[in-house]
């Protein structure tokens, strides 16, 4: 995982390629400055609606949480992605087309390709996510004297994220830098798409970045260059405070 990028910066860089609604996004791992249960904490003290998931059950929920508040930690900028609901984004993910690979081609032979073709595999994502976690807890015990990942100090969960995007932590029966992969993805998206499909709640990274969503037009800022943009985010749902 790349390290201290400024966030905001490299988010305004990529909202410009992503349109309003899609399930797209961008955004990339800093050190955290609060440890990743206190996120996780003040998740469950009321700043998030109550969701219960559909997909995951409560281990692989806590594996989530915990990944997703790393991947993208709360700051002084903006929310983390736990705030945002990223969780839930992805929990719901799971049982739409994305999670069964429901518009993907995924009928044999399944050979090895270079990352830039994509995904090639025989399991649906869904699948890959439910091993992927699997695998994960399985390797943290073994490596952190029988700690979960959820059960880690921040800089334990760092290493043993950057080990499994690297490769060097390997599975039986899936692969562990194609399920980083998925999971760094849907984090993203989870983080920038419209409110609607669970994550950015409140437009609370739209708001960071200073995205205005998805407004009817902008004719009367045409002729403005250079004047900042005084409205707040609007969603597919409606103004966003």
């Amino acid at each position: 995982m790349s390290e201290n990028l400024p966030r905001r910066g490299f988010l305004k860089r990529s909202i410009s390629i992503i349109p309003v609604v899609a399930l797209t996004g961008a955004a990339h791992t800093q050190q955290l400055t609060q440890p990743a249960s206190a996120t996780t904490n003040a998740a469950n003290s009321g700043s998030l609606p109550a969701y219960t998931p559909s997909f995951f059950n409560s281990v692989e929920w806590t594996f989530l949480s915990a990944a997703v508040a790393r991947l993208i930690p709360a700051d002084n900028l903006g929310p983390g992605a736990l705030e945002a609901g990223v969780p839930e984004f992805i929990d719901r993910q799971m049982d739409g087309p994305f999670g069964h690979a429901a518009t993907r081609y995924s009928q044999g032979p399944f050979l090895e390709v270079a990352p830039e073709f994509g995904y090639q595999g025989k399991l649906p994502p869904r699948d890959i996510y439910r091993a992927g976690i699997a695998g994960m807890d399985a390797y943290c015990k073994g490596a952190f004297s029988g700690k979960l990942f959820s059960q880690l100090d921040p800089a334990q969960q760092d290493q043993a994220l950057k080990g499994l995007e690297s490769g060097d932590i390997k599975f039986d029966g899936v692969s562990g830098t194609t399920f980083f992969s998925f999971l760094l993805q849907n984090t993203k998206e989870g983080y920038l798409s419209d409110p609607i499909h669970g994550g950015n709640k409140n437009a609370g990274s739209w708001k960071m970045i200073g995205f205005p969503g998805a407004r009817a037009d902008y004719i009367d800022w045409v002729g403005r260059p250079g004047e900042k943009y005084p409205l707040p985010p609007v969603t597919i749902n409606g103004p966003q405070g």
